[in-house]
């Protein structure tokens, strides 16, 4: 096969990235963190109309019918910008799971009004405890012991809780499972367990990307006996350590997305690799960026905490490392 990404696909995504540049700054982050909402006025809207909510919804239901290759770069690029809008839950499993496993009439309805953007569906997968954006959902996705339930927002009780990332805004769902409601089986619920884990891991490669910059940025700047600090050597190593575990990590998410187009059998094993690189990567790059920024990288002041947050979040979203990593023995070792 050719491992690389079409030209088209890189222009997709460098678009968004120019929005992104333009609409989602460090500034209108800090505005997520600070209004009711936790997102950014008007970008969601923005994102609609460029397609990318609904890049994996059909052509009828007004969406692009493309595949989870096309959006891997797409989400990877919001997660350098740390985006707070639901975009790798909403448009990488919502949609697809509705699009595959929802009766026909459903499916057309509410994939028309996501597309459309003029509702959201909120995604609850057991892997994780919290629900995020649950407040003013149209649906939920919600999963229990026997599949994935499409369930409407009158019969579940939502509880808000704080979360360290300002701008993620989280609640606890309770729920009675039905099975007028069931909409997939647990097959269905593996499937969206593997598209939340690599998009994440896209998110955490992005964010892990933004924080190497501003750290080697900072890095040149800092100066000490005169010199910047990044000439120094244990500076260049802290920060060549912190690139290679976020090159390594890529290659695997950019693998993981192609076997979910491709519908690869090894598609969960290489979800949960993905995911496991990705999230051991965001840590050790956090944990680097804090220490070579010294003092200031503990302020809010600074932008560093804005996608440190993000991505302490993000690490433990849709399975741990760990959790991942014993997906991969099972897999591999049977």
């Amino acid at each position: 096969m050719r491992f690389a990404f079409t030209q088209d696909q890189l222009d997709f995504a460098e678009a968004v990235s120019d929005l992104l540049a333009k609409e989602c700054d460090p500034a209108a982050v800090r505005v997520a963190w600070e209004n009711d909402t936790g997102r950014v006025p008007g970008l969601w809207s923005r994102l609609v109309e460029m397609g990318v909510v609904g890049l994996l919804a059909p052509e009828g239901v007004g969406g692009l019918g493309m595949g989870e290759i096309d959006l891997v770069r797409i989400v990877y690029e919001a997660g350098r910008a740390a985006l707070p809008e639901p975009l790798s839950t909403i448009a990488g499993v919502v949609v697809p799971a509705v699009r595959d496993h929802a009766n026909t009439a459903d499916a057309e309805r509410f994939l028309s009004d996501v597309c459309a953007g003029t509702s959201t569906i909120a995604l609850g997968l057991a892997a994780n405890p919290l629900v995020v954006g649950a407040a003013g959902a149209a649906m939920f996705v919600l999963e229990a012991d026997d599949g994935l339930h499409l369930v409407d927002p009158d019969v579940v009780e939502i509880t808000p809780e704080q979360s360290v990332d300002g701008s993620r805004r989280v609640s606890r769902v309770n729920w009675n499972p039905s099975s007028a409601t069931l909409m997939c089986g647990p097959s269905g619920a593996a499937e969206a367990l593997d598209r939340a884990a690599t998009f994440t891991a896209a998110e955490l490669c992005g964010l892990a990307d933004t924080m190497l910059t501003l750290t080697t940025g900072y890095v040149a700047e800092r100066k000490q006996f005169g010199v910047p600090i990044g000439s120094f050597q244990a500076i260049k190593h802290h920060c060549a350590n912190a690139m290679l575990a976020v090159e390594f990590a890529k290659p695997l998410v950019w693998r993981a997305a192609y076997s979910l187009t491709q519908r690869d059998p090894d598609a969960s094993l290489h979800a949960s690799m993905a995911k496991a690189a990705a999230s051991d990567a965001a840590d050790v790059v956090g944990r680097i960026a804090m220490q070579c920024h010294g003092g200031i990288g503990y302020t809010v002041e600074y932008d560093l905490h804005l996608y440190l947050k993000r991505a302490w979040s993000l690490i433990s979203q849709d399975g741990s490392a760990a959790s991942h990593r014993r997906r991969v023995a099972d897999r591999v070792l049977g």
